[in-house]
């Protein structure tokens, strides 16, 4: 995969071989940072990458904030969506999450808070709804 990448995707088969492709490039230290309205396919995304890694029980953070699955590698998936307030991600020791280097970091609406956001290893995963049901996957290398 190179990068910037682009593709537009129209099935649940499209998402799962793009989460493939990407899941190649991953590496422990990486944060991973999603970005789509509601329902564009961040989550589901997620699912796909973490089953590469032999993780099979993934589910949405929304209400939890964050999530830790082990599998072949350890992996952190937050939502900011429901957070207020930046203590409250303070609150959860989220540098202390952000700065184990053992782990892959998966962040959906990390645009929330983009000051609590480190600058290495990041890709910015975007989901766009296009036409009807098409949606177009955008990832980049940021730093």
């Amino acid at each position: 995969m190179e990068f910037p990448f682009k593709k537009k995707i129209s099935t649940e088969e499209d998402t799962k071989q793009v989460a493939n492709l990407f899941s190649e490039v991953l590496k422990e230290g990486d944060i991973v940072l999603l970005n789509g309205n509601l329902g564009s396919g961040k989550t589901f995304f997620v699912k796909q990458i973490c089953r590469t890694f032999g993780i099979d029980n993934v589910t949405s953070p929304t209400f939890s904030i964050v999530n830790e699955y082990y599998g072949d590698i350890k992996i952190y998936h937050f939502d900011f969506y429901r957070i207020n307030k930046l203590v409250e991600l303070e609150d959860i020791g989220f540098d202390e999450y952000i700065d184990d280097v053992e782990s892959i970091i998966f962040i959906e609406w990390a645009d929330m808070f983009p000051e609590i956001l480190p600058d290495k290893n990041i890709y910015n995963v975007d989901f766009i709804k296009t036409k009807n049901e098409e949606r177009e996957i955008s990832i980049k290398f940021v730093i």
